[in-house]
């Protein structure tokens, strides 16, 4: 009797399906991903704003007046260093700079 050698290896049947498998985990795991990154981007913007409006309450109470809306009195070679690395870039829209209300001295960029 002649022994069949047994080849090593995968089916196309098994490779179909691992494939299968992998391209089910892939469609449910790339949305997710991509709506979690503009929800950091959301929670990054108002976590900005919130430390921006606390900066601009500091300078009131040390200063005795509020800063400039531009918020350019607020940031180096002035100085005051509330933001020593600059004010910080805006997530959602980076051409946007973060400014201050005139009359409610709140950060107003949407």
């Amino acid at each position: 009797m002649q022994k069949r050698k047994r080849h090593s290896g995968f089916s196309l049947l098994e490779l179909l399906a691992v494939v299968t498998i992998l391209g089910i985990i892939a469609a449910m795991i790339i949305p997710r991903v991509s709506s979690s990154s503009n929800t950091a981007r959301q929670n990054v913007h108002a976590q900005n704003k919130a430390e921006i409006n606390s900066a601009v309450e500091r300078f009131f109470v040390d200063t005795g007046s509020w800063p400039a809306n531009d918020l350019s009195d607020m940031v180096p070679p002035t100085s005051y260093d509330y933001f020593p690395d600059g004010l910080p870039a805006n997530p959602i829209d980076p051409s946007t700079a973060y400014t201050i209300d005139g009359t409610t001295h709140r950060c107003n960029t949407p």
